[in-house]
């Protein structure tokens, strides 16, 4: 998925913001907008991983009861 979008991306800030021709006006996302979102869709993916955590344990030596 991350690769479709990076590719749409790609495609999108080649071709044109916008368009209108006989049949309509097109208008597509700000390249900045649509940046914004991959950030944003990354940084879920980033926080659903099982990664590092910090974990507080109480150390007791032996024979200190």
């Amino acid at each position: 998925m991350a690769d479709d979008l990076e590719q749409t991306i790609r495609d999108n800030a080649q071709g044109p913001a916008e368009a209108a021709g006989d049949v309509g006006r097109v208008r597509q996302h700000s390249l900045v907008d649509q940046i914004t979102v991959d950030r944003y869709l990354e940084s879920k993916k980033a926080a659903k991983k099982k990664g590092l955590r910090v974990l507080l344990q109480k150390l007791i030596p032996p024979g200190t009861d």
